[in-house]
């Protein structure tokens, strides 16, 4: 439990924790990304390239409408090591793009901020260093509410002053592009502060790798994006799904984020007994988040889906036919091909046929007395009917 208790900041309260028989304090992960730090300090690992697909467990409160479950999918993406600033972050966000491009989502966007960049901006308003991390909490619940009960939480739970949070304002709700970055680079306050000036210096350097890599246009510098975890370090990003105007659909498919990532240099280092850092970056995709939405793409359209991946159905016209069917599905199998067959001695062949239409399947293999004669099998495209 210890490996997990304390990583998260308020997001910690969703670990699921238990005690086994032994009375030994456990709880399940949150997510794959503190696990991979802990095996990275384990075993001395200082430069590693994975992904990892797995099951997590939050202790929320389920929507399944919006994809939000309490046991679900992550597919992290990792890349672990000293490296020259931003060439692995860059990297990291054009696989987001890959991903969501291939998967044909329709339009999205891949928000962008840097933690030095609001850290810097909550100490030129202000704040105590204490209070850095409840306002990043804060801060990104904007993308879930309007400013006004934004500010209200920050001055009435987390205690700021009106003032502070006025100011805070003013920067967290700028978005843009390198244009951005080049302005607050020129800012005076702003400036002055090492921290975001050196986030702003690597954002600057991350926007032209995107150029290179051709998905500049799809990226946005937000201020807004805080991701609520304390793990992070320096970029922190989260990919998000544009609804089309034409989605007048029930209020189920604001679906939110998809994919969030970033930096987090220090996670390794808390784990290892000398306190030995090894930078990193990474991207989790959320599956289920993506499967609901595909899920319901699909009935809006009414098309069929194909549930199974069968090549062929091992079928027969008559009775007594079932050792000559298992005989040639045998040889199908072996051969590589995917094959069925009906688990009943004396099928109907339209039973055999109209099997092969409900799932899909797009050739019949058919075996009779006739067949058997002659040493032929004839093959039936169960769509256009054709026989040869």
């Amino acid at each position: 439990q210890e490996t997990l208790l304390g990583k998260y900041g308020e997001e910690g309260k969703l670990i699921y924790e238990l005690q086994d028989q032994g009375g030994e304090r456990l709880a399940l992960r949150y997510d794959l990304t503190v696990p991979f730090a802990r095996y990275l300090a384990m075993n001395k690992v200082t430069n590693i390239k994975r992904y990892h697909i797995a099951k997590v467990y939050r202790r929320d409160n389920p929507a399944m409408t919006r994809g939000r479950y309490r046991e679900f999918y992550q597919c992290d993406f990792d890349i672990a090591g000293q490296f020259d600033p931003m060439i692995p972050d860059a990297e990291c966000l054009k696989i987001v793009h890959e991903i969501l491009n291939d998967l044909d989502l329709g339009a999205f966007l891949i928000k962008v901020n840097d933690r030095r960049i609001l850290n810097g901006v909550f100490a030129v308003c202000g704040i105590p260093e204490s209070k850095f991390l409840p306002t990043c909490s804060t801060v990104d619940k904007l993308d879930k509410m309007p400013w006004e009960e934004v500010r209200s939480e920050m001055v009435g739970e987390k205690g700021l002053s009106p003032e502070a949070a006025d100011r805070i304002g003013e920067y967290v709700q700028l978005h843009g592009g390198l244009d951005l970055v080049e302005r607050l680079l020129q800012d005076p306050k702003l400036s002055q502060n090492k921290l975001a000036k050196e986030g702003l210096g690597d954002l600057k350097l991350l926007f032209e790798y995107l150029t290179l890599f051709g998905i500049a246009g799809k990226i946005s510098f937000d201020l807004s994006l805080a991701r609520g975890l304390d793990y992070y370090t320096g970029v922190i990003f989260e990919a998000v799904l544009l609804q089309q105007e034409k989605d007048h659909v029930e209020e189920g498919v604001g679906v939110g984020s998809v994919a969030g990532g970033g930096r987090y240099d220090g996670l390794v280092g808390m784990f290892d007994p000398k306190g030995r850092k090894v930078p990193c970056v990474g991207v989790s995709i959320g599956i289920e988040r993506i499967f609901s939405i595909l899920e319901q793409r699909i009935e809006a359209s009414g098309e069929k889906v194909r549930p199974t991946e069968t090549q062929v159905l091992v079928a027969t016209p008559q009775k007594g036919f079932l050792a000559t069917r298992l005989k040639l599905i045998s040889e199908l199998w072996d051969a590589g091909i995917k094959a069925e067959v009906l688990y009943k001695k004396d099928p109907k062949l339209l039973k055999q046929l109209q099997y092969c239409e409900d799932t899909g399947i797009p050739l019949a293999a058919i075996v009779g007395e006739q067949e058997l004669k002659e040493g032929v099998v004839k093959l039936r495209d169960v769509a256009t009917r054709e026989e040869v």
